[in-house]
């Protein structure tokens, strides 16, 4: 971590952040620019480079801060004794969520991130993504998916919750007006629709209640 950047004042530290956040979430490591960067933060490239070195710098940071602040949230929004997917899914969000507040487009960057293909990028991040998947795993494991007769296609639904919270965040990003909490309150609807398809696959169907 710039250990010299958090001598600036918390609103202009946020500031600078978001700028960054905002521009790799919207273009990727290759097409942004530090010039849209200072654009967006409204402050000189001379107080940029004061801090960062570079592109790759800046990045570099706000990727190992954007985990941290991610993983402190998850930390008290997940339950450590919660055993059921659907609501481990849920806590999850809302520890997106609670990031996103402050930092609207951390998870989008996130997001971005897990897709990147220029090759210092992904070299910078490579630990601190790494921490992030393990963490996410480790909150997994604890699922108990005993109660759900074909464990196999609750894990497909889970993959396909992935896939839809990310297609919305997309989505919404876009918007001139993007709203974490908005897209909280849509993502908890599709949550709860999966968790119905998983319990509906759990109950016998009319056939094996004739035959018993």
């Amino acid at each position: 971590m710039n250990e010299k950047f958090f001598d600036l004042k918390k609103e202009k530290q946020d500031r600078m952040i978001n700028a960054a956040l905002k521009v790799f979430a919207l273009n990727g490591y290759r097409h942004a620019s530090t010039d849209d960067i200072v654009r967006e933060a409204a402050i000189s490239k001379g107080l940029l480079f004061h801090y960062f070195e570079n592109k790759l710098g800046v990045y570099a940071f706000v990727y190992d801060y954007s985990v941290r602040y991610l993983l402190l949230e998850l930390s008290t929004a997940v339950d450590a004794k919660e055993t059921d997917l659907f609501t481990l899914m849920q806590q999850v969000e809302t520890g997106k969520m609670h990031a996103m507040c402050g930092y609207p487009y951390l998870q989008p960057f996130l997001n971005r991130a897990q897709a990147e293909n220029v090759n210092e990028a992904l070299v910078a991040v490579e630990e601190r993504k790494q921490q992030m998947e393990e963490a996410y795993e480790n909150i997994y494991a604890r699922a108990d998916l005993g109660k759900y007769a074909a464990a196999e296609d609750v894990m497909k639904l889970r993959k396909m919750m992935e896939l839809t919270i990310k297609g919305l965040m997309n989505e919404r990003i876009l918007e001139d007006a993007f709203q974490p909490e908005m897209l909280y309150e849509e993502i908890l609807e599709y949550l709860q629709l999966s968790r119905r398809l998983a319990e509906r696959s759990g109950q016998p169907s009319d056939e094996e209640i004739t035959e018993k």
